[in-house]
C-alpha cells in the first residue's frame, strides 16, 4: 500500500538519508563531488570508446547539436537548477549516461550501419499533453498484435544486446527509485517490459523533455524551444529502426508516444512522413494540475528551492506553448489524424478505440479487442489511479 503523499513537494525519509550520506561523503573527502562540467562528464561518459564513436554515421550538424546541448545543459544546471546532493548526483548520472549511450550506439552503427536504416512500417504517433491519457492510448493500441510498442527498458537503454539484460536492469532501477520515492507508481504506471513512451530516446540526444520535468533549467529550455529539433529526431529515428531490427518487428507499425511530440510535431512528421496521428485532448486546467503534481514530485527530490507556484507558472506556459505548436503542426500536415478526448476514453475505451480505427482506416479484430481488454484489466490495478485523488487533495489544501 502506498503511503499518503502529504504535499506536492513531499520528500521521503529515505531520500533525506541519501542526501545526508552524499553530503557527508563529499565533505569528509570519502568521495569527490562530481563536477557538472562538460569536459569532465565527457571524459567519464566516453571512457572505453573511440573518438570515432561520437561521429559514427551522424551528420556533422547532429554531432554539433549534441555538443551544444551538453554545454548549455551543464551551464543551466550549475547556474539555475539549485540542485541538492541527490539532484546533483542524478544529473551527473543522467548526463554521463547519455554520453555513454551516444558512444555505444555510434560504435554499433559504425559496425552495423544497416541497423539504423532498417525499413519500418508507417508508425502511429500518439500526440498530446502529458496527463492527457496518452499512455493509455499508446498501450491499448500497442496491445493489438498487428502493432508493436516500445518497452520501458528499451526506451531508457536503447543499446540492444544478447543476452538482453535490460529488463533486469530496469527492474532493479525501478526498485531503487521506489525506495527513494515511495509515490513513484502513483505518478505513472511503470513496468520494465510494459509499453511506454520513448522519452529515453529523446533524452539520449539531450532533448529537453525529461530534464525540464525534473530541474529548473530555463536557459536550456529556452534554447531547446528556439532550436530546430531535427538532430534529436534523426537520432530518435535511428534508435527506433535499430530497436525494430533487434526485436524483428519492423513490419508491425510502432505505436509511438511522448508529450514532446506536441511541441515538435513538424519535426516528428519530417522524420516519419507516413505517420498516422492520434491526438489526445484534455481540459486545460485538469491537465496543468496533474502535470504540476507530477513535476513537483520529481523536482522536490532534486532541489530544495522549488515551489509549487514557480512550477505551476512554468507548466502553464509550457502547456500553452505545446498547444500552440501542436495546432500549428496539425494545420500544416496532411497525415491521417483522429482526436480522442480524455473523458471519452474514461467513459468507454472500446468506443474510443473503435473511432480511432475507423478514422485511420485500420482493421479492428476480435483478437485485438481481446488483447486490449487484457491491457485495460492490467491498468485497472495500477497505483497511478491514486494520482487524481492526490491532485484533488492538494487543490483543497
Amino acid at each position: 500500500m502506498t503511503l499518503p503523499r502529504p504535499h506536492p513537494l513531499a520528500v521521503s525519509g529515505a531520500a533525506r538519508k541519501a542526501m545526508r550520506l552524499l553530503e557527508w561523503s563529499w565533505s569528509s573527502g570519502w568521495n569527490e563531488k562530481p563536477a557538472l562540467d562538460p569536459a569532465a562528464l565527457w571524459a567519464t561518459g566516453s571512457k572505453g570508446y573511440a573518438p570515432e564513436d561520437e561521429i559514427s554515421i551522424r551528420a556533422p550538424e547532429d554531432v554539433a547539436d549534441f555538443r551544444e546541448r551538453l554545454e548549455l545543459l551543464c551551464a543551466s544546471l550549475r547556474e539555475e537548477a539549485d540542485l541538492n546532493p541527490l539532484g546533483h548526483t542524478m544529473a551527473y548520472g543522467q548526463i554521463t549516461g547519455a554520453i555513454r549511450k551516444r558512444h555505444a550506439l555510434g560504435r554499433l552503427w559504425r559496425e552495423r550501419p544497416e541497423l539504423a536504416e532498417t525499413a519500418i512500417a508507417a508508425p502511429i504517433a500518439v500526440v498530446g499533453q502529458m496527463r492527457a491519457g496518452t499512455t493509455r492510448l499508446q498501450r491499448l493500441i500497442a496491445a493489438d498484435p498487428a502493432y508493436s510498442g516500445t518497452r520501458f527498458c528499451d526506451s531508457h537503454n536503447p543499446l540492444p544486446g544478447t543476452p538482453d539484460f535490460r529488463p533486469l536492469r530496469s527492474r532493479a532501477a525501478l526498485a531503487v527509485a521506489r525506495i527513494i520515492n515511495p509515490w513513484l507508481d502513483t505518478l505513472h504506471p511503470f513496468g520494465a517490459t510494459r509499453t511506454d513512451e520513448e522519452i529515453g530516446w529523446l533524452s539520449a540526444a539531450l532533448g529537453a523533455c525529461a530534464f525540464e520535468a525534473q530541474w529548473n533549467i530555463p536557459s536550456f529550455v529556452a534554447h531547446s524551444e528556439a532550436t530546430d529539433p531535427a538532430p534529436v529526431y534523426r537520432e530518435f529515428a535511428r534508435i527506433l529502426r535499430t530497436d525494430a531490427a533487434f526485436h524483428g518487428n519492423a513490419h508491425r507499425p510502432r505505436v509511438l508516444k511522448c508529450p514532446q511530440f506536441a511541441e515538435d510535431l513538424e519535426a516528428l512528421i519530417r522524420e516519419f512522413p507516413d505517420a498516422r496521428l492520434v491526438v489526445a485532448r484534455r481540459e486545460r486546467a485538469a491537465t496543468v494540475a496533474s502535470a504540476v503534481s507530477m513535476v513537483a514530485a520529481q523536482s522536490a527530490f532534486q532541489s530544495d528551492a522549488r515551489t509549487t507556484q514557480d512550477i505551476e507558472a512554468e507548466w502553464q506556459r509550457k502547456t500553452a506553448l505545446r498547444d500552440s505548436r501542436m495546432a500549428e503542426g496539425l494545420r500544416h500536415c496532411a497525415n491521417p489524424a483522429v482526436e480522442v478526448r480524455f473523458e471519452d476514453l474514461n467513459r468507454d475505451w472500446r468506443a474510443a478505440v473503435a473511432t480511432i480505427y475507423d478514422r485511420l482506416g485500420l482493421r479492428l479484430t476480435d483478437e485485438a479487442l481481446a488483447a486490449m481488454a487484457a491491457e485495460a484489466e492490467t491498468a485497472r490495478g495500477d497505483a497511478h489511479h491514486g494520482h487524481e485523488r492526490q491532485v484533488r487533495q492538494f487543490a483543497k489544501a
